[in-house]
């Protein structure tokens, strides 16, 4: 961190300014995906704000884009920013299929899933062999394609602001300011498509700042903003795409469900808290 006052200020000043930039940007998108169809062209849009809000802060600042960690860093932190956000994923929907939240999905949902996906047309397959296959594909190619639009997140977030707040905070400074940010530059949107705004907005902070330790863990050690690209497609593509299809909700627990569900938020805090505990032991 800086010790030095007028360097402090300077960061504050650029920390500010790009935020600034990100709520102009990003407001004009997230009436875009209220107001307009199809929303999905703009959620796309939406999530290369951070990107743009931090190439327009480095040019008002007179520094070079190169300066964003664009190298891919050490293997071993990529494979771990892969391996985690797929484990919290799987550790939920056991619990939930445990504790009877939502039922493990039929061969009828299962092969519906397989027709969503385009997996038929070549015989007769199995309900085990469309979850593999299905598995495979969208833990390849649906977190490639979803690695493109969260880098335009992750330039923002973890390739500069991360950064700057890093300069005058520390490691739970970091993780918690930065968390609670990007949780509330998402708030629109989980107000406006939520069912219960309460329940389904605290159980999104808690996941959004509980990810912002592991992920801020990942990017330090790494010295790479790859490895949150690459943890925060694979986080999107498990929960979103891969589980929830293979689950039935219960009527009347489907608060326990996906990504704003309670048992998500309750598995990721005790992933947070872990990640928060051995950065302050390895000192980062």
């Amino acid at each position: 961190m800086l010790k030095d006052l007028s360097e402090r200020r300077e960061t504050w000043t650029t920390i500010f300014i790009f935020l600034a930039i990100v709520t102009v940007i990003s407001s004009l998108f997230h009436y875009a995906i209220v107001n307009l169809y199809p929303s999905r062209i703009y959620i796309g849009a939406l999530m290369w704000c951070p990107a743009l809000a931090a190439i327009i802060t480095l040019r008002l600042k007179k520094r070079p884009i190169s300066s964003l960690n664009w190298n891919w860093g050490n293997w071993k932190y990529i494979r771990w920013s892969y391996s985690i956000p797929a484990l919290y994923g799987l550790i939920t929907y056991i619990l939930i299929w445990i504790f009877g939240f939502g039922n493990l999905a039929n061969k009828e949902a299962i092969k519906d899933w397989a027709n969503e996906l385009g997996l038929v047309g070549i015989g007769t397959l199995s309900p085990t062999t469309i979850i593999i296959m299905a598995i495979i594909l969208l833990g390849t190619i649906e977190v490639i394609r979803s690695a493109a639009t969260t880098l335009g997140e992750e330039i923002g977030w973890r390739g500069f602001f991360i950064y700057e707040l890093r300069k005058v905070l520390s490691f739970t400074g970091v993780s918690l300011f930065s968390g609670i940010v990007w949780a509330t530059w998402h708030w629109p949107l989980i107000v406006y498509f939520s069912e219960n705004v309460i329940l389904e907005l605290a159980a999104f902070y808690v996941v959004i700042i509980s990810m912002s330790f592991m992920m801020t863990y990942y990017t330090f050690k790494s010295k790479s903003l790859w490895s949150a690209v690459i943890f925060h497609a694979v986080s999107n593509v498990y929960i979103q795409k891969i589980f929830p299809p293979l689950t039935m909700e219960i009527e009347g627990k489907e608060h326990w469900l996906g990504e704003n569900g309670i048992m998500f938020a309750i598995v990721t805090c005790v992933f947070g808290i872990y990640f928060w505990r051995k950065a302050i032991k390895e000192k980062i």
